[in-house]
C-alpha cells in the first residue's frame, strides 16, 4: 500500500504539543546577554551626533555601539538594482526611515538593555521625506544622493510587439489605477537571533529564526571576512515566515559583531512594535491597468503599468514586478497584452517578498480590471472569465511574458467552485435583496488565478542508513509549520519501504548539509522534496548492490518488496534481507554506511491554478462588511499528505 496521499497525523506536533516549541528566544546559552537596538524616530534626517556616555554608565551594561565602534561594512543590495542604494549595519551620517536602527546596547538582561537604550541620545537634523510613490518618482527629492535617481529597478514593456497594445479597434475598454497597500508580515515569533563565538574568535555559531540559514551563513561569512566552513547557523523551531524572514535583516548580522565586541554569547529578540516599524514590509506595489474587447465578451488587448515601492533600502522586494510579470495575464488569453513597471526607493521601511510576492498583486490587477470589463458589457462575470480562459487543449501554453504554462483546466476550477458556493442561489439571493430594497446588501466575489511556483536555485537532499537500518533525512529546506518533516519522511518511505517511525528527518543547520536555497515561494515539495526522492531511489539502487551480493544473485534480478521494506530476488520471494542487514554488511566489511545526495534543480516553474469564491454582507446604511462564506477550489496535483495539504489552504485563507 502506498503511503503517498494517506492522511498522516504530522510527525512534528507531539512534541510541540507535550514538551513545546524551542525558539531563538528559548535558547540557554551559558553567559549569554541581550541586546536593543536605538532607532530613528524621522523618516529622513542628518545623523548630527549619537550621545552613548549616560548609557554606557547605566547598570548592567557592557557595551554601547554605533556605526563608529561596531564598524562593519555596508550591506549591497540584490545584484539586480542599483548598487549605489547600500545600507549600513546602523545607521551613519543619515536616517532613511522610521525604526532604522540606529545603536545597539548591550546588558546583562532584556531590560536593563531597553531600559540604557532610553538613554541614548540621538540627534537627527529633519529632512524633508519621500514617502509616497509619485514624490519619488519625480526625483525632486533623493532617498540615496549619491545613485542620483530613485528609480532602483527599470522593467521595460514586455509582452506586445512593437510597444504598448493600440486599444484604437476595441469596442469597449476598462481603466483603473488600483494599490496593493503596504502591510507587515507579523508573525507569530518575531526576528530573533543569538551569536556565539569560539574562544579564539575564528569560529562563529549562530541561532536564526530565518526561512533560508545557508543564506544567513553566506551573509555572515562575507561581513565578518569568514570561510563559510567557519560559520554555522542552526534554526531552532520558527514561529511563521510569510518571505518576511527570507534575508537577513541588519539586526542579525549585527548581533554577531556585538557578541565579538563584548566576548559573550548575545541574543537579540525584536519586540511586536519594532516588528511592524523596523521589519521589511511587504506589497506596496500601485498599478495602473486598461483592459479592451468585445461587447460580446472576448477581451483582446491589456495593459499593466506597475509602480513597487522598494523602501528605502532596495532588497528583493524591488524585484517584484517581475514576479508580477510573470502571470499578469492569469488565466486568460489575451492577444495583445503588455506590462512595464519601475521600483522607486522611498523613505518607507524596505519591502521583502511576502505571501506569493508580486504573483497576488497580478491577479489582483488582471481580476479586477474583468469585473469592471464584465460590468460596463452588462455580462455574468463568471460567464466573462469562461470565455476568455486558456482551453484545456491549449495547455502548454506561453502567455505574452513568456511564461509557459504547463498545465491547467481553469474552467474545471471555476465551475468546482462556483457549485461549492452555490452561486445560481446566490446570484438569485441578491436580486432578491436589491429588489426589496432590503438595507443588507450581497457581495459576490469571483478570483480566478495561476501561480508560477517553484522559483529559485536548487535543494540538496541526503538519506543516510544507520546501523540499525534506520535512515536519516537531511534537508536543506527550513520547516516552519509546513510539515516537511512529515512529507519528507513520507517521500523517502514510499521509495524505501522504510516505516515511518523508522526515518529521522534533520533540517536548519548548517552543519548538516552543504546547502539550500529557502522555504518560500512554493518550492519545497517540488523542490526538496524531489530532492528527497531522487537520493531515495539511489540508496535503493546502492542497496540493490550489497542485496545482490548476500543474496548471490545478478543486481538486475534483485527487488525490493517496499510493502515489507525487504530485498529478495525476482520470482523467488525467499530468502529475503532487509535495510537492517544491508547496514550490519556495511559495517562488518567496515566500509562507510550508505548513503545517497541529490542536487535536485527544476528547469522550469510549475504553474498552479484555482479558483475562490467569496460572500460578504454589506450594511448599506453603516458600511460594516461582513464574510459570510469563502470558497476555495486549488490545483494540488499529486497529495503526498492531504492532511497537511488542506491545513495549508485553511492557514493561507
Amino acid at each position: 500500500m502506498s503511503v503517498l496521499g494517506n492522511r498522516v497525523l504530522r510527525t512534528e506536533d507531539p512534541r510541540m504539543l507535550t514538551e513545546g516549541a524551542r525558539y531563538v528566544a528559548d535558547l540557554r546559552l551559558g553567559g549569554a546577554v541581550r541586546a536593543c537596538f536605538v532607532r530613528s524616530t524621522v523618516a529622513r534626517g542628518r545623523l548630527t551626533g549619537v550621545d552613548t556616555a549616560d548609557a554606557r554608565d547605566q547598570p548592567g551594561v557592557l557595551g554601547v555601539f554605533t556605526a563608529a565602534n561596531l564598524d562593519l561594512p555596508d550591506l549591497k543590495p540584490i545584484p539586480v538594482v542599483d548598487q549605489r542604494m547600500t545600507r549600513p549595519v546602523l545607521a551613519r551620517d543619515t536616517v532613511r526611515f522610521v525604526g532604522e536602527p540606529v545603536a545597539a546596547v548591550v546588558a546583562e538582561t532584556a531590560a536593563a538593555a531597553l531600559d540604557a537604550a532610553e538613554h541614548v541620545l540621538v540627534d537627527i537634523d529633519p529632512q524633508p521625506a519621500v514617502v509616497a510613490l509619485p514624490d519619488a518618482a519625480t526625483g525632486d527629492t533623493l532617498v540615496h544622493p549619491g545613485a542620483g535617481t530613485n528609480v532602483a529597478f527599470d522593467m521595460p514593456a514586455v509582452g506586445h510587439s512593437g510597444g504598448p497594445p493600440d486599444f484604437t479597434g476595441c469596442e469597449v475598454t476598462v481603466e483603473a489605477s488600483l494599490v496593493n497597500q503596504r502591510l507587515a508580515a507579523v508573525p507569530l515569533e518575531p526576528r530573533s537571533a543569538a551569536a556565539e563565538w569560539s574562544p579564539d574568535g575564528t569560529r562563529l555559531t549562530f541561532y536564526a529564526s530565518t526561512q533560508a540559514p545557508h543564506r544567513v551563513r553566506d551573509a555572515l561569512a562575507s561581513l565578518y571576512g569568514l570561510d563559510k566552513a567557519a560559520v554555522r547557523v542552526v534554526t531552532p523551531d520558527v514561529g511563521g515566515g510569510f518571505g518576511a524572514k527570507g534575508t537577513p535583516a541588519p539586526e542579525e548580522l549585527a548581533v554577531a559583531g556585538l557578541a565579538r565586541a563584548v566576548g559573550r554569547p548575545v541574543v537579540w529578540t525584536e519586540s511586536r512594535a519594532e516588528n511592524l516599524t523596523s521589519s521589511v514590509h511587504g506589497r506596496a506595489q500601485r498599478q495602473r491597468l486598461r483592459l479592451g474587447g468585445s461587447r460580446t465578451g472576448r477581451i483582446t488587448h491589456y495593459e499593466l503599468e506597475v509602480a513597487q515601492d522598494a523602501g528605502a533600502y532596495p532588497m528583493i522586494g524591488a524585484f517584484l514586478p517581475t514576479y508580477t510579470r510573470k502571470v499578469f495575464t492569469g488565466c486568460y488569453r489575451i492577444a495583445n497584452a503588455s506590462i512595464s513597471g519601475q521600483s522607486l526607493v522611498t523613505n518607507t521601511a524596505p519591502v521583502t517578498a511576502y505571501r506569493g510576492a508580486g504573483r497576488p498583486e497580478a491577479v489582483y490587477a488582471i481580476e479586477r480590471a474583468v469585473d469592471l470589463y464584465a460590468a460596463t458589457i452588462g455580462m455574468d462575470p463568471a460567464e466573462a472569465r469562461r470565455l476568455n480562459f486558456v482551453a484545456p487543449e491549449g495547455f502548454p501554453y506561453t502567455n505574452p511574458a513568456g511564461s509557459t504554462y504547463d498545465t491547467g483546466d481553469f474552467g474545471e476550477a471555476l465551475d468546482r467552485a462556483l457549485a461549492a458556493a452555490r452561486y445560481d442561489d446566490l446570484r438569485a439571493e441578491q436580486a432578491s435583496r436589491r429588489a426589496g430594497g432590503d438595507p443588507t446588501l450581497l457581495g459576490i466575489g469571483i478570483a480566478s488565478f495561476v501561480e508560477s511556483t517553484s522559483m529559485g536555485p536548487s535543494e540538496l537532499g541526503e538519506i543516510e542508513l544507520a546501523a540499525d537500518g534506520s535512515l536519516v533525512v537531511r534537508s536543506g529546506a527550513t520547516a516552519f509549520g509546513q510539515g516537511h518533516h512529515t512529507c519528507w519522511a513520507m517521500i523517502a518511505a514510499e521509495a524505501t519501504g522504510v516505516p515511518l517511525d523508522r526515518i529521522k528527518v534533520i533540517s536548519g543547520d548548517t552543519a548538516e548539509i552543504a546547502s539550500s536555497g529557502l522555504t518560500a515561494a512554493s518550492r519545497s515539495a517540488q523542490l526538496a522534496g524531489s530532492a528527497v526522492l531522487t537520493a531515495a531511489r539511489h540508496l535503493v539502487e546502492l542497496a540493490w548492490v550489497q542485496a545482490a551480493a548476500c543474496l548471490e544473485a545478478a543486481e538486475a534480478d534483485i527487488v525490493l518488496d517496499t510493502a515489507a521494506g525487504t530485498f529478495h530476488v525476482a520470482g523467488s520471494p525467499q530468502p529475503r534481507i532487509g535495510w537492517a542487514d544491508i547496514a550490519a554488511r556495511a559495517t562488518d566489511a567496515g566500509e562507510a554506511p550508505l548513503a545517497a545526495t541529490s542536487d535536485f534543480e527544476q528547469a522550469d516553474n510549475t504553474y498552479a491554478f484555482g479558483c475562490h469564491v467569496a460572500v460578504v454582507e454589506i450594511d448599506s446604511l453603516t458600511g460594516e462588511a461582513t464574510l459570510r462564506r469563502l470558497v476555495a477550489c486549488d490545483d494540488a496535483g499529486t497529495l503526498i499528505n492531504p492532511l497537511v495539504a488542506e491545513g495549508q489552504v485553511q492557514g493561507g485563507i
